[in-house]
């Protein structure tokens, strides 16, 4: 029987909330937000809801249930009021309802696929290595596994932070060349131990300083010697070109100055171990 010819009946605000699949809590926020108009109220003085009251509160649960805002569904429901009686009014104001709902959920699911994307990897490459952009992965994907160390991967994400993709996957080819040779790696770490030994006990002018700077340019000259000798400067020339191509991009994360991190990064070197490398570079530079 068609419901225009069923006997006018109204029902309390706990059964019209059964009946729609909702609370009488949620019923009473529609009324606070003018999503549904308050009913008449029966000799009790409590709310009584008729049939297009109930239909209401079913078209507010199933666009709910679609996603749609509360506030997006009551001004849908005032623009139809508004524009008058004919069907297709509420029709119009719904539809662009649903056409922003479906543009933004092409925009969630963008960054659902993103975010799946970034977990893949982090369980494919490990959580740390997963971190890093693609192109500095791929760029160690021929070094044995377990032989970079936890410290090679965390230094490779601050590069990255301050200068970028490419940055971070050119220093990826000295951890390369350290991973394949135990006493290249060995002798990083007592440069690196060198270094550090200059604290604040040691003054700038201190023989020891010159000594380390001296270290630090050999160390770094059997270094590039070697990423010679295994062709991994080749990888570094195809990562430039690549680079000027457009092909490695920083996934939308802003790099940031060498004078920017400088300043946010809990960097504390002795006025030693700054001269020293300052030394250094200058020997660098004269090489």
């Amino acid at each position: 029987m068609h419901p225009s010819f069923i006997p006018p009946r109204h029902v309390k605000i706990g059964d019209a909330a059964t009946f729609a699949g909702t609370t009488p809590r949620a019923i009473r926020h529609y009324h606070e937000i003018g999503l549904l108009p308050e009913p008449e109220r029966g000799g009790d003085d409590r709310r009584r809801y008729g049939y297009e009251d109930m239909v209401r509160l079913l078209w507010v649960r199933r666009m709910a249930d679609a996603g749609i805002a509360l506030d997006d569904i009551r001004d849908a429901f005032a623009g139809s009021a508004a524009a008058g009686p004919a069907p297709q009014d509420s029709d119009d104001d719904i539809a662009a309802v649903l056409e922003r709902l479906d543009e933004s959920l092409v925009a969630q699911e963008a960054e659902l696929r993103r975010q799946r994307s970034a977990v893949q990897r982090m369980r494919t490459q490990g959580s740390r290595a997963g971190l890093l952009s693609d192109v500095v992965t791929d760029r160690l994907a021929t070094v044995p596994e377990g032989s970079l160390r936890q410290a090679d991967l965390d230094t490779l994400l601050v590069t990255e932070r301050i200068f970028g993709a490419l940055g971070a996957a050119i220093q990826a080819t000295r951890f390369m060349a350290l991973a394949g040779s135990p006493d290249l790696r060995a002798e990083s770490d007592r440069v690196d131990a060198a270094e550090e030994a200059l604290d604040d006990t040691v003054a700038v002018d201190d023989p020891r300083v010159a000594q380390v700077a001296a270290e630090r340019h050999a160390f770094e000259q059997e270094l590039e010697a070697a990423m010679e000798a295994a062709g991994l400067n080749e990888g570094d020339e195809a990562l430039f070109e690549s680079w000027d191509a457009g092909e490695i991009s920083d996934g939308g994360q802003r790099s940031m100055s060498v004078f920017e991190a400088a300043g946010k990064m809990p960097y504390d070197f002795s006025p030693a171990r700054l001269r020293c490398m300052e030394l250094s570079v200058e020997l660098g530079a004269r090489a």
